[in-house]
């Protein structure tokens, strides 16, 4: 598949998603319809672009802005690797666990429905590990937890990953490993956690509504509430590095979608049951309503720290944590250095690939010259470092513009009523046989 498929699928000539908010109008989030149409503008020139020019052979390169959107897949790709990688190099380097906290099947459609439930399923998932461990090995460990909203169907299926320190720091700042964790023991706990909370976040009379799925969810006895933390091998390094990027993952990434007919969507996923690779085949519409369900309410975190990882803590846990080391010569704190979010260009380079300011037609570098950005619904040259910069610049914008007027002219001109003699005139001819 091409790699502007999920693109392609709500954007093309077929206009599924002005369709789809004609047909759902007011149901659908604020946010999402902000995030959708982020990704819809992302690296298009017209939202703004930086001009740079082959110190060589004069060759002209526009980079366009990319959106950052939460729903992008390209951005959010991206920023996953690059927060992975930062990550790998900020926590304490000591083994970790993939936990995993899954709720009943019955009571998603709860989360759904009122998403402020949300965010204490992080916290309630975080604050039984942390009690477990202050109860056992007296410490407190590290815990990075991100949310997870989807299936591997891309259906609706709140369930918590968390990245946990095997130890924790005592109370005299010293670093105490323990790799022991009760599954059977934390998955009951589990269960009557969600149930209790749920019950304490909802009004009397939701709590009427769902309450049958609450029972249904008693009785099961833990039957969809798991707690499961595989253990990690390799190096420490490495085992970061893949969770990071697991915890920051998408709902879909555009490598598991395998056909796209203009009505239909096929994908792939692998079925936890029976661990085979399966694919699924349904209509735009549903797709779509699989996919924004997943976009997190305005300011939401999916990525939230706990216990020496807090912001509370983590200072002070580094430095006790590096007075220690230099005693027991155990290094699992790297030293204080400043972390850098890579550049474009940086990232393009560290994946493998050809340095993107190398040109390819002389192999000479190209230089930063100016930026264009779009202020209040206009291209404005934002910064231009020389005179040719400039008017370089500004015959793009005019450019740019006038397109976009005759594009607008002719989407008018298409979507106008067919009211003259003149329309009407040429409509009969598509009528003469």
């Amino acid at each position: 598949m091409e790699k502007n498929i999920l693109k392609r699928i709500f954007f093309d000539k077929h206009q599924h998603w002005e369709a789809f908010k004609k047909k759902h109008g007011e149901r659908i989030r604020p946010i999402v319809i902000k995030e959708v149409e982020k990704f819809r503008d992302c690296g298009d020139p017209k939202n703004g672009f930086k001009l740079y020019v082959c110190e060589g052979c004069h060759d002209v390169r526009h980079v366009p802005f990319r959106c950052k959107g939460r729903f992008c897949t390209t951005c959010s790709v991206g920023e996953s690797e690059e927060w992975s990688r930062v990550l790998t190099e900020d926590i304490v380097q000591v083994n970790h666990r993939h936990v995993i906290f899954t709720i009943d099947e019955k009571l998603r459609a709860i989360f759904l429905w009122h998403r402020e439930l949300l965010r204490p399923l992080m916290d309630e998932a975080a604050k039984l590990i942390t009690g477990y461990f202050r109860k056992k090995a007296k410490v407190k460990p590290g815990i990075i937890a991100g949310l997870h909203t989807f299936g591997s169907r891309v259906n609706f299926n709140p369930h918590v990953h968390m990245l946990v320190t095997m130890g924790g720091v005592t109370k005299k700042g010293e670093w105490k490993a323990y790799d022991y964790i009760p599954f059977t023991m934390l998955r009951k706990q589990w269960q009557t956690v969600v149930l209790k909370f749920i019950r304490n976040h909802l009004s009397n009379k939701e709590k009427k509504r769902i309450q049958p799925r609450l029972q249904q969810a008693f009785s099961n006895n833990g039957e969809g509430f798991y707690v499961y933390a595989p253990k990690q091998r390799g190096k420490v390094k490495d085992q970061l590095r893949y969770i990071g990027r697991y915890i920051r993952r998408p709902a879909i990434g555009n490598n598991r979608i395998e056909e796209y007919d203009g009505q239909h969507v096929t994908f792939k996923y692998m079925d936890k049951v029976d661990g085979k690779e399966k694919h699924e085949t349904v209509t735009v519409e549903e797709f779509i309503i699989r996919l924004i369900r997943h976009i997190p309410n305005e300011q939401f975190k999916t990525i939230r720290h706990y216990g020496v990882y807090s912001r509370r803590s983590k200072s002070l846990s580094k430095k006790l944590l590096a007075t220690w080391q230099q005693g027991t010569r155990k290094w699992i704190v790297k030293v204080k250095k400043t972390l850098r979010r890579q550049t474009w260009r940086e990232r393009i380079i560290s994946s493998g690939q050809k340095d993107p300011l190398v040109c390819s037609h002389c192999d000479n570098y190209y230089e930063y010259k100016g930026e264009v950005c779009l202020e209040n619904g206009k291209l404005e040259i934002k910064i231009a470092l020389t005179k040719e910069a400039r008017n370089d610049l500004e015959r793009l914008i005019h450019y740019r513009t006038d397109q976009q007027t005759t594009q607008k002219r002719e989407e008018e001109k298409r979507n106008r009523p067919l009211t003259s003699k003149e329309d009407l005139r040429q409509l009969s001819l598509f009528h003469v046989s």
